[in-house]
């Protein structure tokens, strides 16, 4: 049934969600700005070395017209440095989702005009969720790669003992029958010469690709050995002598043509079923509207149905027991013809609607129908009066149900996702297909305001107990050091500089990015792979 919608587009109260909402767009667009300025100042000395920047090898990789998920832009931001105005988000590396030779293709690109490509704290957490990922949606690994490995003036033992579960990861997609390939643009030494070592296809180019174990200066203070660099890891010895290079490209232009054809002569769509026809209608309420249909304060009511309406064919809802556990909402929908399953939130999760959702999620994982839940909910219930009605008890089954569901699972914070309501509500920590969030989103335990109030009211019942006098002046700058310390963290843009999203999109591109994920998982679902005991070797 077509949603009818209850929102004035011009009125005042639209007009100020718009506003607010657009405000918190243009902080996004300029933090994404960052990284593509600070690289683009290499562009002449990158070129004066016949070699074409980052996002120029991208543009050329990818299918022209074709869309491009971009995977955690944020990685990093606030992280790097904690001053907002000049912190960088992107970890040095360029990752998402495109079409290459028409194929649908897990790209990541070094950064090697921002600190030579090397990692920072957040990358080896950026290149990890992108490889998993690769594995779950059975996509192609093309990595373009430029590195200097880790930063060493950033480093972190971490940073090191997780990278191994990078190298490790390549072999894991080779053997579960992914393609990997790799094209040495630049230099890639220590650890990150396992890059290409460890994929499946591997072209370099001349002049400038370079592998090794260690570079020529580490050999010399290592060995005491003056090696030529060319002659210790330069792409056209590997080509010709060591057999890491499959490949060999004149220039970046060349290699990335080259990865095409490999890309191409895979065949990966060849045993793929064509998807259903789908005769989709678009929604009767525009998605434009959704930068003025939601309040950027959690804290402001609305109804998610205004927010759904915009998002699915038709604008057509069909409530799952809508008299039941109102708060918690149960749509069945369409977008772009498949069939989703909604949960979305009017309030906190009480016991009813915890089971309400448990069993939506059994009902639509029964059917095979993806879900995609819009969390925006401070949490469960709390009280005597739920607490006696079985709130964990229920709560468990909403839990139990969304870590078991078998189906695509995509997750949007477009509002408060706090406490459990978080995870019954398919978070970060419940590994998502896909999970995204709005720039105006809050995520955490609680609210600053919450917990503030909870650590007054527990250093209060603390110091009667004893009998000590209260300091109110010091209880007022605890409070406030307590809520500024939440309330820095919960922001949208923090989390996700902390890789705890998949990325941060505009609310009016929602329907475009969950066709895009749903065509995805659509894909993976259906693709048949080859695995084989220990991935591809090199002999």
């Amino acid at each position: 049934m077509a949603f009818t919608s209850q929102i004035t587009r011009g009125s005042p109260q639209f007009a100020q969600n718009r506003a607010d909402m657009l405000d918190q767009i243009e902080t996004l667009r300029a933090l994404e700005a960052r990284p593509v300025a600070l690289s683009e100042r290499r562009r002449d000395h990158m070129h004066a070395r016949g070699q074409l920047t980052p996002r120029e090898r991208l543009a050329q990789l990818l299918d022209p017209g074709m869309p491009f998920l971009q995977l955690h832009a944020m990685a990093g931001y606030l992280v790097d440095s904690p001053d907002a105005e000049t912190s960088v988000p992107g970890s040095s590396v360029i990752v998402g989702i495109g079409f290459v030779a028409a194929t649908r293709c897990l790209v990541w690109v070094d950064d090697s005009g921002i600190k030579a490509g090397s990692m920072g704290p957040m990358s080896v957490d950026v290149i990890l969720s992108v490889q998993k990922m690769a594995l779950r949606q059975k996509l192609p690994v093309i990595h373009l790669v430029e590195s200097a490995g880790a930063n060493l003036t950033d480093y972190q033992v971490e940073l090191w003992a997780k990278g191994g579960q990078v190298f490790r990861n390549l072999a894991h997609l080779s053997a579960a029958g992914i393609p990997t390939i790799a094209v040495l643009h630049g230099p890639s030494t220590a650890g990150g010469a396992y890059m290409p070592g460890l994929s499946d296809y591997v072209i370099g180019v001349k002049k400038n690709g370079l592998a090794a174990l260690a570079g020529a200066a580490l050999v010399h203070a290592a060995t005491g050995e003056k090696a030529d660099e060319r002659e210790l890891g330069g792409a056209e010895m590997h080509a010709s002598t060591s057999g890491l290079v499959e490949y060999l490209a004149e220039d970046d232009a060349a290699a990335i043509e080259m990865a095409r054809e490999v890309v191409a002569g895979l065949g990966w769509n060849r045993a793929l079923p064509p998807a259903a026809a789908q005769n989709a209608a678009p929604p009767t309420h525009p998605p434009e509207d959704l930068a003025g249909v939601f309040p950027v304060d959690y804290r402001t009511p609305y109804d998610i149905h205004e927010v759904a309406a915009r998002i699915v064919d038709s604008s057509a809802l069909a409530d799952f027991k809508p008299g039941y556990g109102v708060a918690t909402i149960c749509m069945k929908a369409r977008i772009n013809g498949r069939p989703v399953g909604i949960i979305g939130n009017n309030g906190p999760i009480d016991p009813d609607g915890a089971t309400k959702a448990a069993q939506f999620i059994q009902l639509c994982d029964q059917a095979d129908t993806p879900l995609i839940f819009l969390n925006n909910t401070t949490g469960f219930m709390v009280g005597t009066a739920y607490e006696q009605a079985g709130m964990i008890k229920h709560g468990s089954k909403m839990i139990q149900a969304v870590s078991n569901a078998r189906v695509p699972r995509i997750a949007l914070y477009i509002g408060a996702s706090f406490g459990a309501g978080n995870y019954g509500m398919s978070g970060f920590g419940y590994e998502p297909d896909f999970l995204f969030a709005w720039p105006n989103a809050v995520t955490g335990v609680m609210g600053g305001e919450q917990a503030a109030g909870t650590m007054d009211m527990v250093a209060r019942a603390t110091a009667q107990r004893k009998g000590i006098e209260i300091d109110e002046a010091k209880m007022q700058r605890q409070s406030d050091a307590l809520r500024n310390l939440f309330d820095h963290q919960h922001t949208a843009f923090y989390t996700s500089g902390r890789c705890l999203d998949h990325g941060i999109i505009d609310p009016r591109d929602t329907r475009l990015v969950l066709s895009f994920c749903l065509d995805t998982c659509y894909e993976a679902r259906a693709r048949q792979v080859h695995p084989n005991a220990y991935g591809v070797s090199r002999f």
